[in-house]
C-alpha cells in the first residue's frame, strides 16, 4: 500500500489540521522533538503506519487507531 493511501476518516488534531495519509501521519511524527518520538505510544504509532505501508489490508485501521491513542495520549498527561 503507497504511503499515499488515505485513512478511511481523517485524523483531526488540536487546530483544525487533519492527517488523512498514511505519509501526513508519519511526516507529523517526524515534527515532533525527538523525546517525544521515542515514546512508546509513538512508536507503536510508527511501526504500525510503516506495516500498513508494506502490507495494507488491516494495517490501515491500526496505523489509524495507533495514531489516534498517541495523539489521545498527550491528552491525557495535561
Amino acid at each position: 500500500m503507497p504511503w499515499s493511501a488515505p485513512f478511511d476518516e481523517p485524523i483531526r488534531l488540536r487546530g483544525g489540521r487533519t492527517l488523512t495519509t498514511l505519509q501526513q501521519a508519519a511526516d507529523y511524527i517526524m515534527k515532533l522533538p525527538e523525546d517525544v518520538q521515542r515514546q512508546e505510544r509513538w512508536q507503536i504509532a510508527v511501526e504500525n503506519l510503516i506495516n500498513a505501508a508494506e502490507t495494507g489490508g488491516g494495517w490501515l485501521m491500526f496505523a489509524r487507531i495507533g495514531v489516534m491513542r498517541a495523539l489521545n495520549g498527550d491528552a491525557r498527561e495535561r
